[in-house]
């Protein structure tokens, strides 16, 4: 893509130029809010200090510059941005809007690491503009950030101190003479080696990406704060230059030979989360990937048992909502009816449609994924929508799409200490560290409180590579490994303390029953007795082999882990239950199996795994009537036939009065194993 850069002068915004030209774009024009006081002024979006080399900058790197002023006045300061007139993020705005009209532009460079602040209003102008952010060095870790930059032969020097642990001594020096000392004051004060809060600001006098380098001339000290433990001081510069360097070489040449990485790169590096990523995966994997791949020549008849919509709503907030489906065979119709069923049946709980916090949507067909994905885009197109996940089932012609949602509201009887708060991840720019939205969803949804109610949801998530939004190779090992490690970066992303082990639930979509023992492995060594599903499906978004869709729990360690099971006949029910005593929560996972190939499912087996499962969740609260109950019922449709007259209907309206219960059945090719033949994924909570 075609990039704009914003540059301050620092060595973030040069950096991420260095990784968008890896990355494989290019750096057409620069871009830099000047201050309007031509001094150093307190933004809290652009650095300012050092503003005198931006030029010098520009002509290094024979660039276009385009520069607009700004006051630097910030009236919207929430987690979320509106275009506010006078603001500071709208001068911003104002010189993209102009760049683009004289530039042929595509994306904007931007050196945001941990910033929410900066990065979600840098994301709202470039959305705004149909722009794409591209902020390379997002959450990435400080310290291996830092060596990066050097190895790289980024030239910086510090500008302005304003810590405990630098001194105004230490302007002028470069960051590889700061970087032991960097190191050293991280460990005893905690400060942050990259400058992310605000400890440091720097000059880049040289890199590659020059093809002259800065030259100080002149400077002056200007002593902010004399504090004697965290002084406050910048340089001004009063005269700079520009030296040639020499021997001349263009930008392929003076980039040869740096530890420069590509997107790639970063996923098959060396640090922690590492993996080898195979040049020819195994013998089954070799063929060029194809959307949809076939499930092993399964034979299975689409099904179609229609639902109406259920719901069910807890004195927490919560509210399920599930087998939402319009009535057409038609794919468009029918999303645009369910999407009507849902927000009637939000109303009618007294939610609305910003209160959703997780989306499920399974689909006969794949391919009208982009059209269906528009009519969903009219429903959800609000700041921070919820997280979703999107599989192809063997629907048959008459039922194009049937969804599941889970959706909070702070309840009217909730105060004080119990205050309760919904936060959303909404990374919009292209990074190394997972992958972007690139459409009407988040990445998590956390709902959180003081006391016990602490749960994060996350998008179902493939292997993308990040940095190019390109499914990553190597098969379906590799894939898996990607996407495990997305989702514990953004658990972590959510809160430090949050991992994989903090998964009490999920489900695992493959498109290959050979590929489910290779999922298991790999999510066995990595969780904490986390109850999963694996379910073959048809297909799965971007053709990708397997597709992770969990929710976690802040207090996953306090959750007890029992295994049950009873036998009728040849038929085995096995139970799998996660629970927490004093917030009365419970997760259950149940598997109907039957030892022959081409059984038809009883209906007395049925009720008595339906009635067992449903004991389980209710055990210890067996009186507690009004304890939200949801249910996800997986049936295979390749092991034998399914009742479909008599099997589900009648036996979920029988337990209206019984309980609160919401319920979506999905047919699916197959399960775990040859045997299974019906799981049921369960949540209750009070």
């Amino acid at each position: 893509m075609k990039v704009v850069a914003l540059i301050s002068g620092g060595k973030d915004s040069t950096f991420n130029m260095m990784q968008c030209i890896a990355a494989g774009h290019k750096i057409v024009a620069l871009a830099n809010l000047s201050p309007h006081s031509k001094t150093e002024l307190d933004s809290f979006m652009y650095q300012s200090v050092g503003h005198e080399a931006i030029d010098l900058i520009a002509a290094a790197m024979d660039l276009p510059l385009y520069k607009r002023e700004t006051l630097g006045i910030s009236y919207e300061r929430g987690k979320t941005y509106k275009p506010s007139d006078n603001d500071e993020v709208e001068d911003l705005y104002l010189l993209l809007e102009q760049i683009k009209t004289e530039v042929d532009i595509e994306a904007v460079s931007v050196g945001a690491i941990l910033s929410d602040y900066q990065r979600v209003r840098v994301e709202n102008v470039c959305i705004r503009l149909g722009l794409t952010p591209l902020a390379y060095l997002w959450q990435r870790n400080q310290e291996e950030l830092l060596d990066e930059m050097i190895r790289c032969e980024v030239d910086a020097i510090l500008i302005k101190v304003a810590c405990l642990g630098l001194e105004t001594k230490h302007l002028g020096r470069s960051l590889s003479l700061m970087q032991p000392h960097l190191l050293a004051m991280h460990e005893k004060y905690g400060v942050n080696v990259c400058g992310e809060g605000g400890e440091y600001e720097t000059l880049t006098l040289d890199c590659p990406l020059f093809k002259s380098r800065i030259v100080i001339e002149d400077s002056e000290l200007v002593v902010q704060s004399d504090d004697p433990i965290a002084p406050v001081g910048y340089l001004i510069f009063k005269q700079l230059s520009l030296e040639l360097k020499l021997p001349a070489l263009d930008l392929h040449s003076r980039l040869e030979g740096l530890p420069l990485k590509d997107s790639d790169g970063y996923v098959t590096d060396q640090s922690e989360e590492a993996f080898e990523v195979l040049e020819r995966a195994l013998e089954e994997d070799e063929e060029e990937r194809i959307p949809n791949p076939p499930t092993n020549n399964v034979n299975y008849v689409p099904l179609n048992i229609f639902q109406k919509p259920t719901s069910v709503k807890s004195k927490d907030g919560w509210l399920w909502i599930g087998g939402i489906q319009g009535n057409s065979s038609d794919s468009l119709e029918s999303m645009y009816q369910a999407m009507n069923i849902l927000k009637l049946e939000l109303s009618i709980n007294g939610h609305s449609i910003q209160d959703v916090c997780s989306v499920t949507m399974f689909i006969n067909d794949m391919q009208k994924f982009a059209a269906l994905n528009k009519l969903y885009l009219e429903t959800f197109n609000f700041t921070n929508p919820p997280t979703r996940a999107c599989v192809q089932v063997p629907f048959n012609e008459n039922c194009p799409v049937r969804i599941e949602t889970l959706s909070w509201r702070q309840p009217d009887n909730v105060s004080g200490d119990n205050n309760i708060e919904r936060q959303t991840m909404h990374v919009q720019s292209r990074s190394h560290w997972a992958p972007a939205n690139i459409g009407p969803y988040s990445q998590s949804v956390r709902v959180k409180n003081f006391v016990y109610l602490e749960k994060i949801f996350v998008a179902g998530q493939i292997g993308l590579v990040s940095g190019s939004m390109e499914m990553v190779k190597g098969g379906v090992k590799s894939e898996c490994r990607l996407a495990l490690r997305h989702l514990k970066r953004l658990l972590k992303a959510v809160d430090s303390n949050f991992s994989l082990s903090n998964v009490v639930q999920g489900t695992c979509y493959v498109t290959d029953k050979s590929y489910i023992e290779t999922a298991r492995k790999m999510w066995e060594s990595r969780t904490n007795n986390a109850l999963v599903e694996y379910v073959v499906v048809t297909g799965l978004p971007r053709g990708s082999a397997v597709e992770w869709h969990v929710w976690a729990h802040k207090y996953n360690n306090q959750f007890d882990y029992e295994e049950r099971g009873k036998c009728i006949d040849k038929y085995s029910i096995s139970i799998y239950r996660r629970w927490n005593h004093e917030s009365n929560q419970a997760a259950i996972l149940c598997h109907v199996a039957h030892p022959e190939a081409d059984v038809t499912m009883d209906d007395d087996v049925f009720r008595e795994a339906m009635g067992y499962t449903i004991e389980k969740l209710r055990q210890g609260h067996e009186e507690d009537k009004a304890s939200a109950i949801s249910l996800r019922i997986f049936y295979s449709v390749s092991k034998g036939k399914l009742k479909e007259s008599s099997l589900f209907a009648g036996y979920f309206a029988n337990l209206a009065n019984d309980m609160a219960l919401s319920f979506t059945l999905v047919p699916v090719v197959a399960l775990r194993n040859e045997q299974t033949i019906l799981s049921i994924c369960g949540v209750k909570v009070p």
